[in-house]
């Protein structure tokens, strides 16, 4: 039996972004506290967690004070160092969740990739490159383009690098700058991402999105997913799957591919809440972020049942260069019926760096996709960051 008293449980999280900012929100209303450490002053989450720890996410004596303070350690970047707080988990006896044995397999991309073909996910073909020799044997068996990936490190399409001919071997594996591995160009129908959760002895899955990029970086979700029944499932299916090699409570953000043939491929998995997963505040009955704040506690998950087609549109930096953060007519979006506007708190706007998202929700009535989409987009036009 779950019991919960004054001063509640404390979750102490490596990193302190607008996904540690949402998590703070999420975890307020339910009695439990939020510390997060994080290298920049003043970050994002820092406005409504309990406290930051100014640190580096590798930062050893960092992660043990947040250890000693909390009651489970969770992280919401990936650049957590998985020794350290497995090593600080075991002197302090503060659990970590997912656990760090995650986090080492999702740091690297091709062994995230190995493991997961060898447990029976289906992946598109993939190599190691170590050299651009291996990036133009890639392009005889897969044929071009191919995509070029960085094992470590690279999100928001960091890293990632089409490879367009033999030509460009040599200059795309330079852009890369470290280790790689090269994937088959998948031609895919639609990306979609089902955002997945490990409890304790329970999984739960949220209903499946629909994800629209540009220059490798996310700009919409659509939910549901404009894919048919089966295909729904089948993602469904590969989620579970995925979810069995991941050790450890909490939140998986799981990206697919939904293929021209209507098959799924898995691209990459994040062990945390996820971009494609933010609609859920407002789209279903618990968010990505209390189902994590409650996976990690151990607690009962709470219910995924999507409340009326969503979309989420993320608002992203307009800007030609860095300039102190401040965004304009945001009127339009104020006064739209079901639209949610969610600003996170970061003090410099960046060329594409995401500012913010904007949720747009149906009112029960004959509300289509394509209608929350239009809406959608022209107030994600309607803003800018530009001064």
């Amino acid at each position: 039996m779950t019991t919960l008293r004054t001063p509640g449980p404390t979750i102490g999280v490596v990193g302190g972004g607008q996904l540690g900012r949402m998590l703070a929100e999420a975890a307020a209303p339910l009695g439990v506290e939020v510390v997060v450490l994080d290298p920049t002053p003043d970050c994002p989450a820092a406005l409504v967690a309990r406290d930051q720890i100014v640190a580096d996410f590798d930062d050893e004596a960092g992660i043990r004070d947040l250890a000693e303070r909390a009651d489970v350690l969770t992280f919401e970047i990936e650049l957590a160092d998985q020794n350290v707080m497995d090593r600080i988990s075991e002197e302090t006896g503060t659990p970590v969740h997912p656990k760090p044995s995650t986090l080492e397999t999702i740091h690297d991309k091709l062994v995230q990739k190995r493991e997961l073909e060898a447990a029976g996910v289906p992946v598109p073909p993939f190599r190691e490159v170590d050299d651009a020799d291996d990036i133009r044997e890639a392009i005889d068996d897969y044929g071009a383009p191919v995509m070029l990936k960085a094992r470590t490190g690279g999100y928001d399409g960091r890293g990632n690098v089409p490879v367009e001919s033999k030509a460009d071997a040599e200059d795309a594996l330079e852009s890369v700058a470290g280790p790689a591995m090269v994937e088959s160009f998948v031609d895919f129908e639609r990306e979609v991402s089902v955002i997945a959760v490990k409890g304790d002895d329970e999984v739960a899955t949220f209903p499946l999105g629909e994800n629209v990029h540009e220059n490798e970086i996310l700009r919409e979700t659509i939910v549901p997913a404009r894919s048919s029944e089966a295909v729904t499932e089948h993602a469904y299916d590969v989620a579970r799957d995925v979810l069995e090699v991941m050790d450890g409570r909490g939140v998986y953000g799981i990206e697919l591919f939904e293929t021209t043939d209507g098959e799924i491929l898995l691209n990459e998995i994040a062990p945390r809440p996820h971009n494609s997963g933010h609609w859920t505040i407002e789209g279903t009955q618990t968010s990505q972020f209390e189902q994590h704040v409650r996976a990690v506690l151990g607690w009962p998950l709470g219910s995924t049942t999507l409340r009326s087609p969503t979309v989420m549109t993320n608002l992203l930096g307009d800007v030609d260069e860095e300039q102190p953060a401040a965004v304009g007519d945001i009127d339009e979006i104020l006064g739209t019926p079901g639209a949610a506007l969610h600003w996170y708190g970061k003090h410099q706007a960046r060329p594409l760096r995401k500012m913010g998202h904007v949720t747009v929700t149906g009112d029960g009535g004959d509300d289509s996709i394509d209608d929350l989409l239009e809406t959608a987009r022209d107030l994600e036009t309607a803003v800018t960051f530009q001064s």
